[in-house]
């Protein structure tokens, strides 16, 4: 590669906001591949298959960037007057600019926009043609919504959508002792009623403990709907649609069809029993078995409801009305479990989206649709008990969707199919991480208005009380791997996170829900600042906050955080204190002897500083503490630190050993399966259990 060429390939990566290099997470200056570079650029939409094609890549995409008069999104902040900048041809350098907004409501605005005199009109010359920047004001602020922008400027005709939002996320304006929860995978969270898994009357039980001993939140994984046959992929970060919620998790003994359908209590004889104690009775979560248990009953019971002439059934065709989208979904899963295959390998028109009835069995789309309906009321049972005061659901919204998924299907353009999202090199996974899912298209989204990502959220909004965003980073930059290079071969791609965060600001006011982002890992500073500006609460986790200093063993909490010991993707806090995750990683050729030994020495020396520390803070006594009572001592330090919210792991409290997810593994580790030691009755009588919430409400007490 020449110097002028070295230089296209930047400006052109620059052009479609492509980063040529960055730090990993030993924070190494890492160049990807030039191959790895062209592939994310075709990707993008650029016409660059070698060397030869950079100068005439770069003419097309300055000429498409020049041409593209006005941005395809606005963002308009706090109601101030909207202020945006025009590319035009040099003859409408003083042509007046003429608007009309359209406003959600579906009122309009008219008016003629006033130019910023205080800035110089920029000026270009684009293959022969020349240009100018200027830089407009609408005649008057707008109220906060999505809004369609109409501009006319001599002959032309121009669009855009203007998005005015409050700067700010929705605070509730409460803080307060109560502000605790506690954590949960559901599927893990039996019961002796529950069928094999945790579903949803479970969570509601895990929400009343909590409320009755003062705390205010429950925090779980994604409950979005999940491929359990064929394909299969129970992981709750590869959902089937981020729009949908997963059936396993309905209470069938909780659904009104039931006692009135005969078809479905036959169906639960001696034989279903039976199979069904024996999943109860498993350690982990059989999904294919337990799913396919639960789907006759459910099938049965859709059944009959469509038999009848009823209050129930008018409820749910209204529904399947007012849902045109669950038609598609429910019509997508039927078509799959028909082919019992990825929609990729269908016949060209069924690839395309096109799906007719005889494409699928009518029956099996019902279903699904019947099982959504359920979903709603049962979800929203639980949102309806936290507005009357009870403890709210901590809902976690999944940065990606199964490649195989109905969204990547429905939305293929929205997404880039030649890539996979991941993460680079760090402490943690030295090659890497390949989640396997294919990011999000820059700019496909933004002309569309962010319409999917609107609803996704929304979907989310709905039921939570507090809401997670999965690697937040995701609002502003995300790891592309090319499809053929390695995860440490990745190239970051930028996004507009102002347009992202007036999406977040504006849905959570709607819908009156604070926002958490999870900015764990290798974050840039920029991200941090940008959550703090926006007002969006951060992530704590106490075990990446521990040093080996005595004087300054627990980093400073922030009080705008989520504070927590361990996360779903981390060791308990027992795996922790034993060093077992040095162990596992060891066992799975992460770590040589001689790294782990070095692993080993500085967790010593961390949990030495740690019990030090924590003595001088009066919450441990002298001697040798055991594993619960620096358990206790540590959550109570979080909780009397200030963090908006403290969140518990349920099993911390039994100290469990095994984490629920090993990142990086799939058929090693039990991924998403393995059940909690103890079922949720005998969890709430468990004396360490109820000792460490009084300690952290006190603490939450004395500490705010």
């Amino acid at each position: 590669m020449t110097e002028k060429q070295d230089k296209q390939l930047h400006d052109l990566a620059r052009l479609y906001k492509v980063q040529t290099a960055h730090y990993d997470g030993f924070g190494r200056f890492v160049e990807p591949p030039q191959e790895a570079l062209f592939g994310v650029l075709r990707t993008l939409g650029a016409p660059v298959d070698g060397m030869e094609d950079l100068a005439d890549g770069l003419r097309q995409r300055r000429q498409f960037l020049w041409g593209q008069i006005i941005e395809p999104v606005i963002v308009a902040w706090d109601g101030k007057p909207v202020s945006f900048n025009l590319r035009l041809p040099g003859r409408f350098a003083e042509t007046p600019v003429h608007h009309r907004v359209v406003l959600e409501s579906g009122e309009s605005v008219d008016g003629i926009c006033r130019d910023d005199v205080r800035r110089r009109l920029a000026q270009r010359c684009i293959e022969g043609v020349p240009f100018v920047t200027r830089r407009v004001t609408l005649a008057g602020p707008l109220p906060f919504g999505y809004h369609r922008l109409y501009l006319r400027i001599g002959d032309l005709d121009l669009e855009s959508q203007v998005f005015s939002a409050p700067s700010q996320i929705f605070a509730s304006g409460e803080s307060g002792a109560n502000r605790w929860g506690l954590f949960c995978p559901l599927y893990a969270l039996t019961s002796e009623r529950s069928w094999g898994a945790g579903d949803f009357t479970d969570l509601e039980a895990l929400a009343n403990f909590t409320g009755s001993l003062g705390g205010s939140l429950v925090g779980t994984l994604p409950l979005l709907a999940a491929f359990l046959d064929e394909p299969y992929n129970p992981s709750p970060y590869a959902p089937v649609s981020r729009l949908f919620w997963n059936e396993l998790f309905l209470d069938i003994e909780r659904i009104p069809e039931l006692p009135r359908c005969p078809a479905a209590r036959s169906i639960i004889s001696t034989g279903f029993v039976t199979e069904l104690n024996r999943l109860r009775a498993q350690p982990l979560v059989d999904y294919r078995r337990l799913m396919a248990l639960k789907r006759k009953v459910l099938e049965a019971l859709a059944g009959w409801l469509l038999s009848q002439s009823s209050e129930r059934r008018a409820c749910f065709e209204q529904f399947v009305v007012s849902h045109p989208m669950a038609q598609d979904y429910a019509a997508f899963r039927a078509k799959v479990e028909r082919e019992r295959k990825p929609w990729h390998q269908w016949s060209e028109a069924n690839r395309g989206g096109t799906l007719r009835s005889e494409d699928y069995d009518e029956s099996v789309k019902q279903y699904h649709l019947y099982v959504q309906w359920l979903a709603h009321e049962q979800l929203g049972a639980l949102a309806e008990k936290a507005r009357a005061g009870g403890a709210a659901i901590y809902l976690d919204f999944p940065l990606g969707v199964n490649r195989d998924s109905y969204d990547v299907w429905r939305e293929r353009a929205l997404f880039a199919l030649e890539a996979d999202g991941g993460a680079p090199p760090d402490g943690l996974f030295i090659k890497g991480q390949n989640w396997g899912f294919p990011p999000l298209h820059p700019e496909a989204i933004r002309r569309e208005g962010y319409r999917y990502y609107i609803q996704c959220l929304r979907h989310h909004l709905r039921y939570a009380g507090l809401l997670r965003l999965d690697h937040v980073m995701g609002l502003h930059r995300m790891y592309w791997i090319p499809r053929g290079f390695a995860a440490c071969e990745g190239v970051y791609v930028h996004h507009r996170p102002d347009e992202f965060y007036a999406i977040v600001s504006l849905e959570s006011h709607r819908q009156r829900t604070p926002i958490a982002g999870e900015n764990l890992g290798t974050v840039p500073p920029y991200v941090n600042e940008a959550m703090a500006r926006h007002k969006m609460f951060d992530l704590y986790v106490g075990q990446f906050g521990v040093g080996a200093d005595p004087q300054n063993a627990i980093s400073p909490i922030p009080r705008s955080a989520v504070a927590s010991l361990n996360t779903h993707d981390t060791a308990t806090f027992a795996g922790f204190w034993a060093a077992g995750d040095i162990r596992d990683r060891v066992d799975l050729g992460l770590l040589n002897e001689a790294q782990a030994a070095a692993e080993h020495g500085y967790r010593n020396a961390q949990k030495d500083a740690l019990v030090r520390y924590l003595r001088s803070q009066g919450r441990l006594p002298d001697g040798e503490p055991d594993a619960l009572a620096v358990l206790k001592a540590w959550l109570c330090h979080l909780s009397a630190s200030g963090a908006e919210w403290v969140l518990i792991n349920l099993e911390d409290s039994w100290l469990e050993a095994l984490p629920q997810n090993v990142p990086g593994t799939w058929e090693e580790r039990p991924n998403w399966k393995r059940k909690t030691r103890h079922k949720l009755e005998a969890a709430r009588s468990m004396p360490a259990l109820l000792d460490i919430l009084a300690a952290v409400g006190q603490s939450r007490q004395s500490g705010r």
